[in-house]
């Protein structure tokens, strides 16, 4: 029987309020796409078709997308990068909104192509310089509607309200958050995933499972919410694996879509306290300052910032993931149960073929402590459930050489 002592241990302490609000409609499964112009007409005819590069013309949807646009007036904003950039990306799309009385943006593509989108969205009904909007120095007040097609499983960007843009002759990489950025429509086809390579899924999975992670490694949590975590987590894992070896698998690339979509939602911390999402605090700054795969770089740090953060305070998260994820047995210490589920964690990207030293995608020690710096300064981490100042930061960079 469980008693109230046995859940206010596991919970630590009183669940939070919170106000959740999902205002999104996704469109989900085979031929989904067809319902583009219905989607798209309640927000005008004028529309600014984002994309990246040639993936979405190899795999015939461009044109496919160019026939349902039939009867509209497009506009085309092409070559979004990997990390989006501010210039020219988000600049150059703000400028077209604004020059050709745009209605609705119609992005193609993943995360990255997502998330420029969105600060194009907002910027497009600024009148001032768009990275005010995207460093919270000005509120946005009204942003143009947004519909995607999405053709990537990773970031979650289909399904919420933020989005990470990059800097580069600053080095910053910033997440920008804000409800009017949640795409009113988002439509999703599993078939348009066969063609991920093997990289990108990895990397993919990897981002949404620390996606997770961040919402469940925090002091206030609920049955519910540690539920819901676990089971999306669980997914992820045992798709991936199927996606990897099988990559026109409907069903795997299917659920991947699904978790991912649900991963940085928001529905899942319902109730949680903020965990101060140190991953990607930390994971920014080597995107930005090396413009490496994000998704590896969150593998890369992850079970070194577990061992780093593991101690008397926080060793009962690590044995409730390690039990309930990976089925380590329950009666062996709790320390012991710990670096198994490190251990765990580590071998699982790393069979997924994910790279797991900062050497290995081009990072040396010469520019840690520049990074530790940034982070200190700017991700405030020291507000973290696990608390990090610069030079915690710094030794788990170091460690991840």
């Amino acid at each position: 029987m469980v008693t109230a002592k046995m859940l206010n241990r596991k919970r630590g302490k009183t669940m939070e309020n919170f106000t959740y609000c999902t205002p999104t409609k996704l469109i989900f499964g085979k031929d989904a796409v067809k319902k583009l112009p219905k989607a798209l007409k309640p927000y005008g005819t004028r529309v600014l078709l984002t994309y990246g590069g040639g993936s979405i013309k190899k795999m015939g949807l461009y044109d496919e997308v160019k026939k349902l646009l039939e009867g509209f007036e497009v506009y085309e904003l092409s070559g979004i990068a990997p990390n989006p950039k501010y210039n020219p990306s988000v600049l150059e799309g703000v400028r077209l909104c604004k020059e050709h009385k745009i209605d609705v943006v119609l992005a193609v593509g993943g995360g990255s192509v997502l998330d420029c989108s969105k600060a194009i969205c907002a910027g497009a009904c600024y009148e001032g310089e768009p990275w005010d909007l995207i460093t919270y120095r000005v509120k946005a007040k009204e942003a143009l509607p947004l519909v995607d097609i999405l053709t990537l499983a990773a970031t979650g960007s289909e399904y919420d309200s933020g989005c990470v843009i990059s800097r580069t002759e600053t080095n910053d990489k910033v997440g920008y958050l804000d409800e009017l950025l949640y795409p009113r429509v988002s439509i999703l086809d599993p078939r348009y995933t066969f063609s991920v390579s093997k990289k990108q899924t990895a990397a993919g999975t990897a981002d949404a499972i620390n996606h997770v992670m961040e919402q469940y490694f925090c002091g206030v949590h609920t049955t519910l919410s540690d539920g819901m975590c676990e089971t999306v987590i669980k997914s992820l894992i045992e798709n991936v694996k199927v996606a990897l070896e099988e990559p026109d698998n409907y069903d795997a690339r299917a659920e991947l879509m699904a978790d991912c979509s649900l991963a940085c939602n928001g529905i899942l911390a319902i109730g949680n306290s903020p965990s101060g999402w140190p991953l990607h605090g930390m994971e920014h700054a080597l995107s930005a300052y090396y413009d490496i795969t994000h998704g590896e770089g969150l593998a890369i740090l992850t079970p070194r910032w577990m061992k780093y953060i593991l101690n008397e305070k926080t060793v009962e998260r690590f044995v409730n993931f390690g039990e309930h994820i990976f089925g380590i047995d329950a009666s062996l210490p709790d320390f012991e149960i710990a670096e198994k589920t490190i251990d765990k964690i580590y071998s699982l990207f790393e069979t997924m073929g994910i790279p797991m030293h900062l050497k290995e995608v081009g990072i040396d020690e010469s520019g840690l402590s520049e990074m530790a710096h940034h982070i200190a300064e700017n991700e405030g981490l020291e507000n973290a459930w696990a608390p990090l100042k610069e030079e915690d930061i710094l030794a788990i960079l170091k460690a991840s050489l």
